[in-house]
């Protein structure tokens, strides 16, 4: 068995047909829905791109691994996936943007020289590397990675110090003069490069590539896109197929916001933007476009896969790291804990056949972003590692057995760098909030402040915070004591599994150790020996 493990950046769950959408058509996610499982209630562990991508990698919760924001690096000796299936003859490897930024400190400290073996390993995450592109970063940001791409640009005519900028970033206006493509303005024009030989295009060459240079031994293929994630830019004909006319209805309103954190959030520059409704129109459309050409691209790859005969023995997994507020709620960018953002599509097709009486099927099982790694570990035959992965494998769901499923999902985040925490006056030591989901009830933990609380069941857009509410204080009360259980668990004992601390257990002391026996009448009793040097006489 091998692993096709596709990622999209900044994707919305309901901006796919497959899920309910119909303002947008997606046929070929869709047709991978069809085979597979989708999952309606899955969600990431932090909605913000460094974070979550590093909880999917390791299958831990954001305060396990360490790694709370963008630019955070992963700790040295924090495993991840690519080290587990590692142990067990499966190599992991990249095509496209992890977000990975290593300990260089740590490898330092611990000697390890960062273009060794293992320097390499630990520092993208413990992928090998096919080609790495991070490359939505700003032109003179050495962490880009965009340098591959970069290169297949200029060996196709599209040259200048920093093609990805002068080309895929910019376009051209009406007066035939260049415009930037990190201007919202400039979202309806097309990108310079032709489609297909955007970073789409580009990257899904490069997937169907790394497949093709395989061999029998099995492998997971991590093949991540940069898009529909800003700049807003996307090559003809994308960028014209959809109007304002087509974006959904926009998700808020007057006075949504009560809570002194989120009233502070609303008045920042991002937010102030995308609530205007000229931004949002401008904008989305494009955003519609990114969408359609990743789809279009999906149709490709998954057409190579039916061809080769890899759709026989490779799990095909299609999820995006976090979605998009797209000016829902008065918000700009990823951020906070609305469905827009930390909820996220996940589709699974799973070849065996097992799972033949769930294809086509979806489920509303409380899903986490950390499942997949313990699921990919499953699938290759690995041991369990309940002790690491935090995480619990999806096969059950994927090949409809009867199983108690966990009762409600956890997500993290870290706005300590936000420019809401200086609004609020909150030390950055506190800026930290928690969401408790149970499938009804959404409770948010906001450090040194009050909570916010949803009912979806009543209210599906999340519109009316009732963390204030007399009535309310009962749920408040229950989903604070759920937060409260799972921070108490074992968040970091990754170093001794259940059976090893079972047998450690059994075996009480280590032998020739002797605590609180009287005599060796004692020790005898217990079925232990004395050293066998008492039983020798003196000298």
């Amino acid at each position: 068995m091998n692993v096709l493990w596709i990622m999209a950046d900044q994707l919305r769950w309901d901006y796919l047909s497959c899920y309910g959408a119909n303002h947008i058509d997606t046929p070929n996610i869709d047709a991978l829905a069809a085979k597979g499982v989708r999952f309606d209630r899955a969600y990431v562990q932090s909605p913000i791109c460094g974070p979550s991508r590093m909880s999917f990698y390791t299958g831990r919760y954001v305060r396990s691994h360490g790694a709370t924001w963008n630019g955070f690096p992963l700790r040295v000796g924090e495993p991840t996936l690519g080290d587990h299936l590692r142990e067990i003859g499966v190599t992991s490897h990249l095509v496209g943007k992890t977000h990975m930024r290593p300990d260089i400190d740590g490898m330092k400290r611990l000697g390890i020289e960062p273009e060794s073996t293992i320097g390499a390993l630990v520092s993208e995450c413990g992928f090998e590397v096919f080609v790495r592109d991070d490359g939505t970063n700003a032109a003179n940001d050495k962490n880009r990675h965009a340098e591959d791409y970069e290169q297949y640009l200029r060996d196709h005519g599209m040259g200048g110090d920093t093609p990805w900028e002068e080309w895929a970033n910019t376009a051209i206006g009406a007066d035939g003069e260049k415009k930037s493509g990190w201007l919202l303005e400039t979202a309806p024009l097309a990108a310079r490069v032709p489609k297909e030989h955007s970073e789409t295009a580009w990257l899904t060459t490069r997937g169907i590539e790394f497949i093709e240079s395989r061999g029998d031994a099995p492998w997971l293929c991590h093949l991540s896109y940069i898009k529909p994630h800003w700049p807003y830019l996307a090559p003809a004909p994308y960028n014209d197929m959809y109007s304002a006319d087509d974006v959904p209805p926009v998700i808020r309103r007057e006075g949504e916001h009560e809570h002194p954190l989120m009233q502070g959030w609303e008045k920042t520059r991002i937010c102030q933007s995308f609530s205007r409704d000229e931004v949002r129109d401008t904008v989305a459309p494009i955003y519609m476009g990114l969408i359609k050409e990743l789809d279009d691209n999906m149709g490709r790859l998954f057409a190579y896969l039916e061809e080769s005969g890899r759709m026989e023995d490779t799990m095909v997994v299609f999820c995006s790291d976090h979605g998009d507020n797209m000016g829902d709620h008065w918000l700009g960018e990823k951020d906070l804990f609305y469905d827009c953002s930390a909820r996220v599509p996940l589709i699974v097709y799973d070849p065996r056949s097992a799972a033949d009486a769930t294809r086509g099927t979806s489920t509303d099982a409380l899903v986490e972003g950390i499942d997949l790694a313990p699921t990919f570990q499953d699938l290759m035959g690995g041991p369990a590692k309940p002790h690491i992965y935090e995480g619990r494998s999806l096969s059950p769901l994927l090949h409809g057995e009867e199983v108690t499923w966990r009762s409600y999902c956890v997500s993290e985040y870290d706005y300590s760098t936000r420019d809401a925490r200086s609004a609020v006056n909150v030390d950055e030591s506190d800026a930290r909030m928690v969401m408790v989901f149970d499938g009804r009830w959404k409770y948010v933990h906001v450090e040194t402040m009050r909570p916010i609380l949803f009912d979806l069941e009543n209210d599906p857009d999340e519109v009316q915070d009732l963390g204030a509410s007399p009535d309310h204080a009962d749920q408040v009360k229950r989903l604070k004591s759920l937060h409260f259980e799972w921070a108490r668990k074992h968040h970091n004992r990754i170093t001794r599994t259940p059976d090893v601390i079972q047998r450690m257990s059994e075996a009480r002391e280590p032998p020739g150790i002797y605590i609180a026996y009287l005599d060796e009448e004692e020790v005898e009793g217990a079925g232990l020996t004395m050293p066998p040097h008492l039983k020798e006489p003196l000298p």
